[in-house]
Parts: structure tokens; sequence; C-alpha cells
């Protein structure tokens, strides 16, 4: 692919040094995605299997030239690589990665759907979606994120603070 597409992308851990995993899979998709904008970290119940630590969310924004099941397979990669393990659907992570909007696309294949379902449902990802781009929207949905976001209420997610700073490229430290 010769052209940047614009990603939104949501990260998650529950397990360990929270704050230190985010962070390093942030350092890891910078090799993918020229990261422009990170959410302020936020904490959150987790949901569906609820007998779990609390996870810390963000959401990134970026560019990258891979294409959607390229990028697919590079952040499969990257959450393999900073520890994830095969476990129970929804259960514990050292880190999650969910691509959520890739441009305006709409996809559906065996393997990846664009944008991301589960975004209208899941306060955890549309609040700091919301920090990164509240008007934005995409052709599937009925509103913009921070419409779908009041809609849906805060759901527990509770604003930590700042995590990375993306014009150094450095973690800055707890939250």
């Amino acid at each position: 692919m010769d052209t940047l597409a614009t990603v939104y992308l949501g990260l998650g851990s529950n397990l360990g040094d929270r704050v230190a995993h985010l962070a390093d899979a942030l350092a890891a998709l910078g090799a993918i995605v020229a990261v422009r904008r990170v959410s302020p970290v936020y904490e959150t119940d987790p949901q569906l299997v609820t007998e779990q630590p609390k996870f810390l969310n963000v959401v990134c924004e970026g560019t990258t030239s891979l294409s959607p099941t390229e990028l697919l397979g590079e952040v499969k990669s990257i959450e393999r690589r900073l520890g994830r393990q095969p476990g129970p659907r929804y259960g514990p992570r050292v880190v999650d990665i969910d691509i959520l909007l890739y441009d305006d696309l709409a996809l559906q294949t065996s393997t990846l759907t664009l944008p991301h379902p589960r975004i209208p449902e899941r306060a955890f990802v549309l609040i700091p979606l919301r920090d990164l781009a509240p008007g934005l929207s995409h052709p599937l949905w009925s509103g913009t994120v921070a419409t779908l976001a009041m809609r849906l209420g805060d759901q527990g997610v509770r604003l930590l603070g700042s995590l990375y700073d993306v014009s150094s490229g450095r973690y800055n430290g707890p939250v």
C-alpha cells in the first residue's frame, strides 16, 4: 500500500505492570504506525468476565502504510512479543491491541471486522476515542464518537492521567 491510512487503535492491560505494558505496546506500535496522539489512561472495570483485575485502557491515533490485514498481523505479533498468552475470550491479558478504525473503511473478513463492531457498546473505547476525535463518525454509525459516548454513559470508566508523550516518544511514568 503506497498511501497512508489514518488508524485508531485501542490498547488495554490488566495483568502485571499495566502502565508499563501500555507504554511498551505504544513503543512497539511506533515501528508500524506513526503515532500522532494518545488519549489519557482510563481504568475500567472488566466486562463480560468480571472476576479479573481492572483494566487500563488508552486509544492512539496514527497513520500507517500497512493494509488492514498486514496491520492486524503486526499487532498480533506485538501482543505475543509483549507476553500475551492464549486464554479465555475476554479474560485477563498482559496487553490487548484492537484495530478500531482504519480510515472510513468498512470491512468484514473471517479475521477482521472494521470498524471494530463493539465500539458503540464500549465506554472504555468510546471515552478515550472521544478525547482524540469527538466529531469522528463512520458511515456505519448513527452519530459521532461524542454522541455515542454520551448515549452510553461512563460504565465505570475512570480517568487516571497521561501516559505517553508522542512528541518525545517517551513514557511519562506512573499515572
